[in-house]
C-alpha cells in the first residue's frame, strides 16, 4: 500500500491534514503526518543538558498539537502515523525522505509568494521533490466539484506523451476515488513576438496546432476510455487557460505536470506550475515526467 506524506501546517487548525488524511482515506492509502519544528538554541546560556531538555520539550509540544488536529479530521477506521522532526529545511528533508520512492504524493498547504532572493518551500518542493506534491489553497471557489488535468499535447516528445499519460491517469483515479467527475484542458499559446510582428495568423496558427492534436487526442481517449469531446482545446498562455477553466468549472484539484526547472532560470522563467499556482484558488497536484 502506498502513501501520503502530509506536511503540517505550522500555526492554527491547517489545512493540509485534513486534506491530506481525506486523499489517503479515498485513495485507499497510508497517511503519515509528518510536523516540523526548530529553534536555534546556541545562543541559550545553559548547558548542553538544558539545551537537550528544551529541545525534548518543544518536541513534545509540537507533538501533542499536531496530534489534535489529527484527532479531529481523522477517518473511522483511519490509520496515521505522526513524525515530529527537528528540522528547519522542510523541503530538503522531504525531498530526500521521497527519494525511497515510499510516497505517492506530498501534500502541504500553499504559501505563494518568492522574489529573487527567496525560493519558498512551495517552489523547491515543486522543482525537487520526487513524488507528485499537492498545494492546497487556502481560500477555495464555493461548491468546487470536479479534477481538472491539463495535458500538453502539442508536443511528441517521449517524455511529455509519458507525463500526459501519468497525469491523466492519476486525475482519473484521484475523480473516480473523490466520486467526481473529470475534466480536461489544454492549452495552444500563440508565440507572441511572431504575432505582434504579423509573421502568424493567432487564429490559424491555434487551429493548425488543434490539428496536429488530434491523433494525441484519439489515443488518450482511447487507452483511457474517455469520450473525445471531453479534451478541451483552447488558445492563449497556458496558464491562464487553466486558471480560467479551473475557476469556470470551480475545479477542486488541478492535475498538471512540471519541468522541475532550477535555478536562475527557473527564477526568471518560472515555472508553467508555479504561474498557475499565482492565479489559481484550488489545489493543485504537480507531476514530474
Amino acid at each position: 500500500m502506498g502513501k501520503v506524506l502530509v506536511i503540517a501546517d505550522l500555526k492554527g487548525e491547517g489545512i493540509a491534514t485534513p486534506r491530506g488524511l481525506e486523499l489517503a482515506d479515498k485513495l485507499g492509502l497510508q497517511a503519515e503526518v509528518v510536523a516540523f519544528t526548530y529553534a536555534h538554541l546556541k545562543p541559550l546560556k545553559v548547558d548542553a543538558a538544558e539545551r537537550s531538555g528544551i529541545k525534548k520539550r518543544l518536541l513534545a509540544d509540537r507533538e501533542a498539537e499536531v496530534q489534535k488536529r489529527i484527532d479531529k479530521w481523522i477517518r473511522p477506521g483511519q490509520k496515521v502515523k505522526l513524525n515530529v522532526v527537528w528540522e528547519k529545511d522542510v523541503a530538503a528533508w522531504t525531498t530526500h525522505r521521497c527519494s525511497r520512492g515510499d510516497y505517492d504524493m506530498v501534500v502541504k498547504t500553499g504559501r505563494r509568494s518568492e522574489s529573487l532572493a527567496h525560493t519558498s518551500t512551495d517552489w523547491q518542493l515543486l522543482r525537487e521533490c520526487p513524488a507528485p506534491v499537492v498545494i492546497v489553497a487556502k481560500k477555495k471557489w464555493s461548491r468546487t466539484k470536479p479534477v481538472l488535468a491539463s495535458l500538453d499535447l502539442g508536443s511528441n516528445l517521449p517524455v511529455k506523451k509519458k507525463l500526459n499519460q501519468k497525469i491523466l491517469s492519476q486525475a482519473k483515479a484521484l475523480a473516480e476515488a473523490m466520486d467526481t467527475s473529470l475534466e480536461l484542458i489544454c492549452a495552444i499559446e500563440v508565440p507572441v513576438l511572431l504575432s505582434d510582428l504579423d509573421l502568424v495568423d493567432p487564429r490559424s496558427y491555434a487551429q493548425d496546432a488543434k490539428d496536429e492534436m488530434a491523433p494525441h487526442i484519439s489515443a488518450l481517449a482511447k487507452q483511457f476510455d474517455l469520450p473525445e469531446k471531453a479534451f478541451r482545446v483552447k488558445r492563449g498562455p497556458v496558464e491562464k487557460v487553466i486558471a480560467s477553466q479551473a475557476a469556470s468549472k470551480r475545479a477542486q484539484l488541478v492535475v498538471m505536470g512540471t519541468v522541475g526547472r532550477k535555478g536562475v532560470k527557473a527564477r526568471l522563467l518560472g515555472n508553467t506550475a508555479e504561474k498557475v499556482l499565482r492565479h489559481l484558488r484550488t489545489d493543485v497536484m504537480a507531476l514530474k515526467p
